[in-house]
């Protein structure tokens, strides 16, 4: 995965910090491993789980990285992906970028609608015709919902994917879309970029 051009100061601090911590921790747990009476076990879980909220902010840093080279209503979209999680209302969101998704999509209802962050929640509100699908964004537009994407083949090891999940990670394995998931289930927000999905942290991946 390239890296984009952005500058998102307080998340580049806290991935610093993040690192810094992580490094000290491993630092520590070579010494103990000079002290019999040291598990290091715990250290290690300890270690893993700090590398897992790590990955977290660190996608949540490059997500709106990539989403700011594309529309200009990123942070309408990072609100509107907080508020599905803390609903916990699936959501399936394609932000096209430079590669046309017409020949991947299955089309389904226009919308041609300025992005906003009620429109969005309100085509995956539940009950909603259009909430199974998928919404395509093409710079500052709802360009349609309730679009079928390809589902994924690629077995993943030690991972359960739903249907939007091998849904998103589908496409981006067809072309350079960004593809943000919410999960109905737990309310954990991904994204998919080239074939990869990337948790992001959001209030509710906290808890």
């Amino acid at each position: 995965m390239n890296s984009p051009n952005c500058d998102f100061s307080p998340m580049k601090e806290q991935l610093a910090s993040g690192m810094e911590q992580i490094t000290s921790d491993l630092h520590h747990g070579m010494l103990a491993l000079n002290n019999d009476k040291e598990c290091l076990l715990t250290n290690l879980e300890d270690i893993k789980n700090k590398f897992m909220q790590l990955e977290a902010v660190a996608a949540s840093f490059y997500l709106n990285c990539y989403l700011s080279a594309f529309t200009d209503k990123f942070a309408d979209l990072s609100l509107c992906v907080q508020r599905l999680s803390n609903s916990r209302h699936g959501a399936l969101i394609v932000v096209e970028r430079n590669d046309p998704l017409e020949p991947h999509i299955q089309k389904g209802m226009p919308v041609g609608a300025t992005l906003t962050p009620v429109l969005l929640e309100a085509i995956f509100y539940p009950g909603n015709p259009l909430h199974d699908g998928a919404v395509l964004i093409r710079a500052n537009e709802i360009v349609s919902a309730a679009n079928v994407l390809p589902l994924t083949t690629t077995i993943i090891s030690g991972k359960k994917l739903g249907t939007r999940h091998r849904a998103a990670i589908g496409l981006s394995e067809r072309s350079d879309a960004l593809v943000l998931v919410v999960s109905e289930e737990t309310g954990r927000v991904s994204f998919a970029l080239e074939g990869k999905l990337h948790p992001i942290i959001t209030v509710q991946a906290l808890h």
